[in-house]
């Protein structure tokens, strides 16, 4: 199987893993965990995964100059991403956050033009122009959406979260040239946990371990498992063989399969407005991928 056949195989997986975990995380608040609660077990777990991969497969030596890079990777891809979702995703709605996440291929695109030099087009342009007001309007719509407490402050903060995400994929790409993913995610995940960790300290007290029924332990198993060990190793390791701006592509998986597990298991509804929003952000991802599909077509 070529290298790049396995790397978007392994993007739709993780797309898959990070479709269901709307639901299942937003089932853990409030009623069961706290949001820094559910991050603090989750770095902590995550963290001995990471470094027990990486010493598995076989220590390999860091130069000290990529540590900083490392370090900026585990603040915006784990300390300020998961902090800004879980918090955000507490206040709003499980279809709200797919559907604004689903700016983050735009997101990503903007951030490679800025931080790497990836050249934008006007098709380019376009498509951003069109996935910005997609994404605005679906932040807007927390004003009168439902399904948490203040919808507005949710939307706005996993606005952020995915903000955060798409400068991580950009700063990661450049280190799978040089390191295994295993290893990089060791590093990252450390600096992220050290970066969390003191805004984690006020919610651990009260922390109700013996208190979690067996629902919410298999919950924390799959985001620890699922959408955190398995789904970060995945995306690191497509790195490798495609841009960061295909891997924010498959993004788009996330909100179809969160608003279909909505549909048919939580009778969610999907407005008019977030239905405007939500082709606004689609017909963005088509201006800006346009050319590139046809270039691959010739």
């Amino acid at each position: 199987m070529k290298a790049e056949t396995k790397a978007h195989l392994a993007l739709i997986t993780s797309g898959i893993l990070f479709g269901a975990n709307y639901w299942i995380a937003k089932g853990l608040m409030p009623d069961y965990l706290e949001p820094m609660q559910i991050i603090l077990i989750r770095s902590i777990a995550s963290l001995g995964l990471f470094w027990l991969a990486a010493s598995i497969q076989g220590k390999q030596r860091v130069e000290r100059k990529d540590h900083l890079v490392l370090a900026l990777c585990g603040l915006t891809g784990i300390a300020i991403n998961q902090a800004f979702f879980f918090i955000g995703l507490n206040y709003t709605s499980a279809v709200d956050t797919a559907l604004i996440h689903s700016a983050s291929p735009i997101m990503v695109l903007l951030f490679s033009a800025w931080l790497i030099g990836e050249k934008i087009g006007s098709s380019k342009i376009t498509g951003i122009a069109f996935g910005a007001a997609g994404s605005v309007l679906l932040v807007l719509q927390g004003k009168s959406g439902n399904g948490g407490s203040h919808p507005l402050l949710g939307n706005f903060l996993i606005l952020l979260n995915i903000i955060s995400y798409s400068i991580y994929l950009v700063l990661l790409k450049p280190l799978m040239a040089r390191y295994d993913a295993a290893t990089i995610m060791k590093w990252v995940f450390l600096y992220g946990f050290i970066f969390v960790f003191p805004f984690c300290l006020p919610s651990a007290s009260s922390l109700p371990i013996s208190e979690l029924p067996l629902k919410a332990w298999l919950s924390m198993a799959y985001i620890i498992v699922g959408t955190t060990f398995l789904t970060y190793l995945l995306t690191t390791y497509s790195l490798r063989t495609v841009s960061a701006g295909v891997a924010g592509y498959y993004i788009y998986m996330q909100p179809v399969l969160a608003a279909l597990i909505g549909v048919a298991l939580f009778n969610e509804k999907l407005t008019m407005v977030k239905t405007m929003a939500t082709l606004l952000v689609f017909a963005g991802v088509f201006m800006v991928n346009r050319r590139s599909r046809a270039k691959t077509n010739a």
